[in-house]
């Protein structure tokens, strides 16, 4: 029996810790939120780390594979340089990935839990379906296979995964250093590539996350470049195995709610 991952969730009243185990949501804590609104981001990132802290009372490892935090209520309504503030204080504080989830998001999760098992927990719901829209990214040249069997788990799990709509490649591109798929036109010329590129980037705003397929740890240098943009847009980017070779920023690693 595996041991489970941890899941923090910030409410607007309490936070709750649970473990999702086997398949299964067990409750471990269910507190008062451990401040008052109106605090700036760097006094909550005091507090969340304090918090965070005390996890190890039910788990050995506390990083960004083992547990996820989620946050909603106040965290919502910080202005965006505060919540990227607050993000990036937590992470340098704990490791952990401060997920602040946008309403939408959140009334999905709502609404998944409800119909799914009549149950008013936000994590329920997040167990079920953690996202509605997906982007994969990695070496296509490298790991279409990894990259492809990413897309099907995702796409079982009713994820719509916005880019690439498909991997089957164009044949006269197949082996080159840019590779199209099916659905794409052909280049125009060498500097088209931005064009595919910034298309396949610009999809990030509309998902609720980035899967980074990267078998092995291993990062391309064109996966780095998207990584930036990623983290220019706030997006939550989730590898499928802890990344080796890159600068270390708030991420999280391994599929699964």
């Amino acid at each position: 029996m595996s041991e489970g991952r941890i899941l923090v969730h910030f409410g607007s009243e309490h936070v709750t810790v649970h473990r999702h185990q086997d398949g299964a949501l067990h409750l471990l804590t269910k507190d008062p939120l451990p401040f008052a609104a109106g605090l700036d981001s760097e006094a909550l990132a005091e507090r969340v780390g304090e918090f965070c802290a005390g996890l190890t009372q039910y788990a050995e490892a506390v990083d960004n594979k083992s547990t996820r935090v989620h946050a909603i209520g106040i965290f919502q309504q910080l202005p965006q340089p505060e919540a990227a503030a607050l993000v990036n204080s937590v992470y340098v504080d704990t490791g952990l990935y401060f997920n602040i989830v946008g309403p939408d998001l959140e009334r999905f999760y709502w609404d998944t839990a409800m119909s799914a098992c009549g149950s008013d927990e936000m994590v329920e719901g997040m167990v079920r379906r953690e996202f509605r829209t997906a982007v994969v990214c990695g070496s296509f040249q490298q790991s279409l296979g990894p990259i492809e069997a990413t897309i099907a788990r995702l796409r079982e799990s009713g994820t719509e995964v916005l880019s690439p709509r498909s991997t089957r490649i164009k044949p006269e591109t197949e082996g080159t250093d840019f590779i199209l798929f099916d659905y794409q036109d052909q280049l125009k010329n060498h500097r088209d590539t931005w064009r595919h590129k910034y298309l396949h980037m610009d999809a990030f705003r509309q998902a609720d996350a980035v899967v980074v397929c990267n078998p092995g740890g291993r990062v391309g240098s064109g996966t780095v470049f998207e990584l930036g943009f990623m983290s220019a847009l706030g997006t939550r980017v989730i590898f499928t195995e802890e990344p080796q070779g890159v600068v270390s920023f708030p991420c999280e690693v391994g599929l699964g709610a």
